[in-house]
């Protein structure tokens, strides 16, 4: 179990931001940086017994994530309301999620296997992200109220780009969940904003 520290609680968040951030990303675009994308779907298959960074593969592969927290978390209005959304989903989510273990296990069991044709065919193979994507449908998106992602119709059309789309939601959970386990609270992000904030300045300096 990882340590209740702001340190984690500020990695675990900014892997929640680099999810959503792709998940737009790809919805809007239909592509997405090859290099994190591969640092947020693998964050389903490590475990957080060597540290919460190790989860993402170090902190430069959390770049995108750290700087798009920082963008949320500055000034007086949020940056990319949409993003603040997806990620605000993610929290509510994991909530109900944590009360349906039955559903986790389904989830368990299915990465397990997701992770077993990783191996073979690689991180980023379609037969991968179509596992993956299936997990995410048939048990979160039963979930209410469901995630509606916004983009270019191009794109939400295409079942490749839906697959990657479901699977970062899918590791967006995942960061949820770490997030709650390293002591992370709505409240605590309410009444620790400015702490989470200076310790998202102290990763950026490091990156």
């Amino acid at each position: 179990m990882p340590s209740n520290t702001i340190t984690n609680q500020a990695l675990a968040l900014a892997g929640m931001a680099q999810a959503v951030a792709l998940v737009q990303q790809l919805a809007t675009t239909g592509t997405a940086d090859t290099k994190v994308l591969e640092s947020t779907i693998g964050s389903l298959f490590i475990n957080d017994e060597q540290g919460v960074e190790n989860v993402y593969g170090g902190l430069s592969r959390l770049k995108l994530g750290i700087e798009q927290l920082n963008a949320q978390m500055t000034g007086f209005k949020i940056a990319n309301p949409e993003q603040a959304r997806y990620a605000a989903s993610l929290v509510f989510l994991e909530n109900q999620l944590d009360r349906q273990p039955a559903m986790l296990k389904t989830i368990f069991v299915g990465i397990d296997r997701a992770q077993a044709q990783a191996e073979h065919f690689g991180l980023l193979h379609e037969n991968v992200l179509a596992n993956l994507g299936d997990i995410y449908h048939t048990t979160i998106s039963t979930l209410q109220p469901r995630i509606m992602v916004n983009g270019e119709q191009e794109y939400l059309s295409r079942p490749d780009i839906v697959n990657k789309i479901r699977a970062c939601l899918l590791a967006g959970i995942r960061s949820a969940i770490l997030w709650k386990q390293c002591g992370g609270t709505r409240w605590k992000f309410l009444f620790y904003r400015k702490k989470i904030q200076a310790e998202i300045q102290t990763l950026l300096k490091q990156l």
